[in-house]
């Protein structure tokens, strides 16, 4: 199996929440979208230092090892399916990783066949929604 691209969007939760509140219009989000590598072995979302500072997250606390720090959560959408969790930071990675946490909450799978993600369930989300 090679390796799996696929396009994701990040966001701010705490602007997302700011939205809600009235405090903030949907434009002033701050959203990034991306290419990113579909990493079962990954647990969680893994992005880079260049990703942090687009959506101006703060570093929150530390991840498992010295090189890993967590941020404040972000919204991850693929096509019209989303979750929250709280990315680990990991400043000089070259790619950002999509790992299993938030590929089974999206309810999607690598297709090792066509070399793309794909919905578990096909077009339906199956589980959370935000």
């Amino acid at each position: 199996m090679g390796t799996v691209y696929d396009e994701i969007t990040l966001k701010n939760v705490g602007d997302v929440i700011d939205v809600r509140r009235g405090y903030i219009k949907e434009s002033e989000v701050r959203e990034t979208t991306l290419q990113v590598v579909a990493d079962t072995g990954a647990d969680t979302l893994v992005i880079n230092e260049a990703v942090r500072q687009a959506l101006e997250l703060r570093i929150t606390g530390s991840g498992s090892g010295d090189d890993c720090q967590t941020t404040d959560p972000v919204e991850v959408h693929w096509k019209d399916r989303s979750m929250i969790c709280r990315p680990r930071l990991m400043p000089n990675a070259p790619e950002v990783l999509l790992g299993a946490i938030p590929l089974k909450d999206m309810d999607i799978m690598v297709d090792c066949n066509r070399q793309c993600l794909v919905g578990v369930h096909g077009d339906k989300q199956i589980g959370r929604a935000l």
